[in-house]
């Protein structure tokens, strides 16, 4: 397999006032291609700086952070824009939907930067919908779909422009249970089709529908093992 992620000994040190607040202390890990990976830790292990550094949305203060054979460690910020753009879609806790946007709308918003014709937008922002059970409802807005379609609308967002990588951040924070489940589903089925999956998560149950869990405890990878023990979910149609 070839390897995506490459974090060699990164740090991340936040000046709060005079005092320094190390976030993270020589990480150091490889995730390959197609792997499903859960980032797994209490609140201040770590876990979200880490997401944050992998998601280009921030840069490691020192070590080397290699994403698909590009060291992105210390890109610029228009740099790393256009490398989250190219290589991650990210899936939220909280959907970071557009309130007045469609669904059709809010998927198709990365390929306006990803400089996509209209028609294009339309097409592919229709087939990744399609994808996830929500071709029927293009046309609603955030406030007109249930929890947890706004979550498979972002899904498909995540998606749409072929990430090498799809990043979660708490994916099932604001859904109850059975919802949860069909989303935890709806990742499997996207891991089982060659997808890279990285999740963050404080939760132990959705951490084991990760097949390799990494847990961190104060800026520092606790453990990093393979899960013996895959919890699965049976997909529920829509």
């Amino acid at each position: 397999m070839s390897r995506i992620i490459e974090t060699h000994e990164i740090s991340k040190i936040y000046q709060m006032g005079s005092e320094k607040v190390h976030a993270l202390q020589s990480i150091s890990i490889d995730i390959n291609k197609g792997e499903y990976v859960a980032f797994m830790g209490p609140s201040g292990s770590g876990k979200s700086t880490l997401m944050n550094i992998v998601g280009c949305l921030d840069t490691p203060t020192s070590g080397q952070y290699i994403l698909n054979s590009k060291d992105v460690s210390n890109m610029t910020e228009n740099e790393l824009a256009e490398i989250r753009n190219k290589e991650i879609g990210f899936v939220f806790q909280t959907f970071n939907l557009l309130p007045r946007a469609s669904s059709l709308e809010n998927v198709a918003l990365p390929l306006i930067y990803a400089g996509y014709s209209k028609s294009e937008r339309t097409e592919r922002a229709m087939e990744v919908l399609d994808s996830v059970g929500l071709g029927n409802r293009a046309s609603h807005k955030p406030n007109e779909l249930s929890g947890g379609q706004r979550q498979r609308v972002a899904i498909a967002r995540a998606l749409v422009n072929n990430p090498s990588i799809i990043l979660a951040d708490e994916p099932t924070g604001n859904l109850d249970s059975k919802t949860s489940y069909e989303i935890m589903a709806l990742f499997d089925e996207l891991h089982s089709k060659g997808n890279t999956i990285i999740m963050v998560t404080h939760e132990d149950d959705i951490a084991h529908y990760a097949h390799r869990i990494v847990r961190l405890m104060d800026g520092l990878v606790e453990t990093d093992v393979l899960n013996t023990d895959i919890r699965r979910s049976t997909p529920v149609s829509q």
